[in-house]
């Protein structure tokens, strides 16, 4: 028998680079995905108990282009598979080229004309490996939806008639960023679940951290690609001492820091220093900056708030908005008093998009706790617990604001 957790590994390794060789090889992006999606289970259920063969890839292409002939041989496709006969021999599948379309698959997946939700769906399928169940999982929706998401989002990629190839030059920059942008949304998702009972969601963290590693690996050049896995890897660090044994919130300051991780802090550090002195920053270096300032203080009281505040302000000319603002007031209040955080803050109090976040009142409340206004900071806490889905974070804030009363 076969280690079920190495056939995973091997499974989500493989699965993009698949799906790239079958649609090199017949087109329909689509197609091609489901018919992988189902070589991916077969495999998933004989390779424990049967071993993994010796060409792995091999063996999920031939079974994946079968499930290709399978449906193309259907009633409803016969014009299709007689006009594309030379196409559909599984024998070809026995030849396996060893380019890799990892990155292709990712950029598709990532294609501008899908919505966040969409992007965050196929790219966890299909360059991930994550079945439709696993995602509907962890993104809190039934599986049925999450379905119909990754559906319509393979045939809004047709429509829009996207080329199987990385895109120009000219476009690579923004197409990257959408691409990094992603990869964040499945990581913050997975350290911060926005809904339901758990805090975190470590599968998750720990794809986006893989992901992040291959981009790197296939774009060594990109700073913003090393920027934001030292981001992962130092705010990943921290994960153990996050929440205490009932699962409940232990904020920044309380974290018991010898149950971070000190080789992903090592590694986060060493990145991050690499691209710092290469030359322009981006946000996702800044970011990865601040977060290895907290991470190298022994104490929270060591935390040298007045070299994160100048790290914000870079932060907010290279990547203004609400959210870095609401951050930065954090530092500010550190360094020149809450009330000076607290006038930052009230620089929100009008912004739409801080409208349906729970973290304006929590923040808010956190800097009136330091202020010393208890019965203000008390409501704040209470209106951002109201506003918040996650149960975790709902009965840290309760509590804090209890602690108050």
């Amino acid at each position: 028998m076969t280690d079920e957790r190495q056939v995973e590994a091997l499974l989500r390794e493989l699965a993009p680079q698949v799906i790239g060789l079958l649609v090199r090889r017949h087109g329909q992006f689509d197609a091609c995905e489901d018919a992988v999606q189902e070589a991916l289970l077969s495999a998933a259920q004989q390779w424990p108990e049967q071993g993994i063969p010796d060409s792995p890839k091999s063996w999920l292409a031939t079974v994946a282009s079968r499930r290709l002939v399978d449906e193309w041989r259907s009633e409803s496709a016969r014009r299709r598979r007689e006009e594309n006969s030379a196409l559909m021999d599984p024998a070809e599948a026995s030849t396996v080229s060893d380019s890799d379309d990892t990155l292709t698959v990712l950029f598709l997946c990532c294609h501008p004309s899908l919505s966040a939700p969409s992007q965050l769906a196929l790219t966890l399928r299909a360059v991930g490996g994550l079945t439709t169940g696993e995602i509907a999982t962890a993104f809190l929706v039934p599986e049925s939806t999450l379905a119909q998401r990754i559906s319509r989002a393979k045939q809004t990629i047709k429509k829009a008639g996207a080329e199987f190839v990385l895109p120009p030059p000219a476009e690579l920059a923004d197409r990257l960023r959408v691409v990094l942008q992603v990869l964040y949304l499945i990581f913050n998702e997975g350290y911060t679940t926005s809904g339901g009972p758990e805090l975190h969601r470590a599968d998750l963290t720990a794809e986006a951290i893989r992901l992040t590693r291959l981009l790197h690996r296939l774009m060594p050049g990109e700073d913003e690609v090393t920027g934001l896995l030292a981001l992962m890897l130092l705010t990943d660090a921290r994960r153990a001492a996050r929440a205490a044994g009932d699962g409940s919130l232990i904020p920044l300051a309380d974290q018991d820091r010898s149950r971070w991780d000190a080789e992903m802090i090592a590694e986060g550090v060493s990145l991050v220093s690499g691209v710092l002195e290469a030359g322009p920053v981006g946000p996702y270096q800044v970011q990865a900056a601040i977060a290895a300032v907290h991470d190298e203080a022994p104490t929270a009281a060591d935390t040298d708030w007045t070299q994160i505040l100048a790290l914000y302000d870079v932060l907010e000319k290279v990547s203004p908005g609400p959210v870095v603002t609401l951050n930065r007031a954090v530092a500010v209040a550190e360094v020149h008093g809450p009330e000076a955080g607290l006038d930052l803050l009230g620089t929100l109090d009008d912004d739409s998009r801080m409208n349906q976040t729970h973290r304006l009142d929590s923040v808010r409340g956190h800097l009136l706790e330091l202020a010393g206004d208890t019965g203000a900071a008390r409501e704040a806490y209470l209106r951002a617990a109201g506003k918040t889905a996650s149960e975790p974070e709902k009965r840290y804030l309760t509590r804090r604001a209890e602690r108050l009363t």
